[in-house]
C-alpha cells in the first residue's frame, strides 16, 4: 500500500492522513469547495475537489471519489467514520476497480447491516442477545404478540437504520400499530428498506461498547469496553474508558463475547460491537463495522494506534499486538465538541471562528481541524474537534477535562463547551451513576 486516499473530511480525515505519514504512506484529499480551505486539504499530500459548495452529497458521490483515487493512482480507499464507511456499494465498487478497501469485506458490511442478521449471528455465537424478535416482523399482529412475550415498553427499529431513524418507542399496546407503521415508513424513505425489528427496551439502561479489531490471518482481539451512555437523542456526546459499571469480571465476559461474535462473521478489520447493560446483565445491540468516532479513548488507555492497525490489516499484516499484552492504563474521557448551541436544543451554529485556542498539558489530546478565522459549513456534520484526556483513574481524568474545557476557547460561534463543562461537574456523572437517560433526568 503506497497511497491512500480518504473519502472523507473534517477531523477524522486529518486523523487518517496523520497515521499515513506515520507509515510512510502518501495521502490523497478529496473535498467539497467548501471545505477548500479545511487542514485535511492542506496537509495531505494531494487534493481533488469532488463537489460544489452548496451540496451536503459531496462525499457521498461514489463516482467522482473513485476518479479521484484513479487519477492520483491511489492504491487505498479509507472511508473513515460515517455513511461511506458503512456502504456496502462503495466497497464493492472500490474493490472492483482494484483499489483497496479499508474496511471490511462488502459482504460482511451488508449482513452486519442488516440488524437482524447481526443479532441471529450472535445469538448462534451464545452472545447474550436483546429479547424480542428473532428476525424482522412482518406485521402489526406479529410485533403485538412479540411485545406481549416481552413486556412493555418495546422499541421498534429498522434493520437497515442507524443514527436513531427508523426507531419508535411504544410505551403501551394501544400505540404499537401506530408506531409500527411509522418507523416502517420511515424506514423506507431514509433506507430505502422497510424491515424493521422489536426489541425489549430497557428505561434505565447503558450503553457499552467493546472495540474489536481483526485480521485475516484468524486473529481477532477485543480492546476493552467504552462507556457510551451520555446521549442526545440516540446521538454520543460523552465517551471514556473503561466503564465506572464494569468490573473486572464483567470485562472479561463482554470482551469473550465480543471476540466470539466477532471469529462467528469471520471478522477482519475494526469494528465496535455494542452493548445495552442493566441490572448487571448486558446484551447485544448491533455491530458498528468501521472505525468509531470515540476510537481515541481505547487508543489512551491501551497507548495504542487503531488507524495504523486498521490500514496493516488491511495490507494483509497481522495485528501488531497480542492479548497478553493489552493491559487497560489509567482512564480515559472523550467529550465531542460540536458547532451548537447547547442552550437553545442545541441547534447548528455555523460560521467563522474569530478565536480558537486548543487546551494543552499533561494527558490532553484534541483531535481537529478546526482554527481561527476557519468558515464552519452548514452542510456537514456539526463535530469541530474532539478533547481527550487521561488520568490516572476516572478522578483525575474528570479533573482534567474540566480543567482543559476550560482553557478551549472558540468564540465566532456557539459550541458544545459549556454543556461539557456543566456535566464534568454533575454529582451523578462524577460518581459514575448514570444511563442513557442521563440529559432526561439531570437539570444541567
Amino acid at each position: 500500500m503506497k497511497k491512500v486516499l480518504i473519502a472523507n473530511r473534517g477531523e477524522i480525515a486529518l486523523r487518517i492522513i496523520r497515521a499515513c505519514k506515520e507509515l510512510g504512506i502518501k495521502t490523497v484529499a478529496v473535498y467539497s469547495e467548501a471545505d477548500v480551505d479545511s487542514l485535511h486539504v492542506r496537509f495531505a499530500d494531494e487534493a481533488v475537489c469532488i463537489g460544489p459548495p452548496q451540496s451536503s452529497e459531496s462525499y457521498l458521490l461514489i463516482p467522482r471519489i473513485i476518479s479521484a483515487a484513479e487519477v492520483t493512482n491511489a492504491d487505498a480507499i479509507h472511508p473513515g467514520y460515517g455513511f461511506l464507511a458503512e456502504n456496502a456499494e462503495f466497497a464493492e465498487v472500490t474493490k472492483s476497480c482494484n483499489i483497496k478497501f479499508i474496511g471490511p469485506e462488502p459482504d460482511m458490511i451488508r449482513k452486519l447491516g442488516d440488524k437482524a442478521f447481526a443479532k441471529h449471528s450472535m445469538k448462534s455465537a451464545k452472545v447474550p442477545t436483546i429479547p424480542g424478535s428473532d428476525g424482522l416482523v412482518e406485521s402489526v399482529k406479529e410485533a403485538e404478540k412479540l411485545a406481549d412475550e416481552a413486556g412493555y415498553p418495546v422499541i421498534i427499529k429498522a434493520t437497515a437504520g442507524g443514527g436513531g431513524r427508523g426507531m419508535r418507542l411504544v410505551r403501551k399496546k394501544s400505540d404499537l400499530e401506530k408506531m409500527f407503521n411509522q418507523a416502517q415508513q420511515e424506514a423506507l424513505a431514509g433506507f430505502g428498506n422497510p424491515g424493521v425489528y422489536l426489541e425489549k427496551y430497557f428505561t434505565h439502561a447503558r450503553h457499552i461498547e467493546v472495540q474489536v479489531i481483526g485480521d485475516n490471518h484468524g486473529n481477532v482481539m477485543a480492546l476493552g469496553e467504552r462507556e457510551c451512555s451520555i446521549q442526545r437523542k440516540h446521538q454520543k456526546l460523552i465517551e471514556e474508558s473503561p466503564s465506572p459499571a464494569v468490573s473486572e469480571k464483567l470485562r472479561e465476559e463482554m470482551c469473550d463475547a465480543a471476540i466470539r461474535g466477532a471469529k462467528k462473521v469471520n471478522y477482519q478489520s475494526a469494528g465496535t460491537i455494542e452493548f445495552l447493560f442493566q441490572d448487571n446483565k448486558f446484551y447485544f445491540m448491533e455491530m458498528n463495522t468501521r472505525i468509531q468516532v470515540e476510537h481515541p479513548v481505547t487508543e489512551t488507555v491501551l497507548g495504542i494506534d487503531l488507524i495504523k492497525e486498521q490500514i496493516l490489516v488491511a495490507d494483509g499484516k497481522k495485528l501488531s499486538f497480542h492479548e497478553g499484552k493489552m493491559k487497560l492504563r489509567g482512564h480515559a474521557i472523550e467529550c465531542r465538541i460540536n458547532a451548537e448551541d447547547p442552550e437553545h436544543n442545541f441547534r447548528p451554529s455555523p460560521g467563522k471562528i474569530s478565536t480558537f485556542h486548543v487546551p494543552g498539558g499533561p494527558g490532553v489530546r484534541v483531535d481537529t481541524h478546526a482554527y481561527a478565522h476557519y468558515v464552519i459549513p452548514p452542510y456537514y456534520d456539526s463535530l469541530i474537534a474532539k478533547l481527550i484526556v487521561h488520568g490516572k483513574d476516572r478522578q483525575e481524568a474528570i479533573d482534567r477535562a474540566q480543567r482543559a474545557l476550560d482553557e478551549f476557547i472558540v468564540e465566532g460561534i456557539k459550541t458544545t463547551i459549556p454543556f461539557h463543562q456543566k456535566v464534568m461537574k454533575n454529582k451523578a456523572f462524577r460518581a459514575g451513576k448514570f444511563d442513557t437517560t442521563f440529559l432526561e433526568t439531570e437539570k444541567l
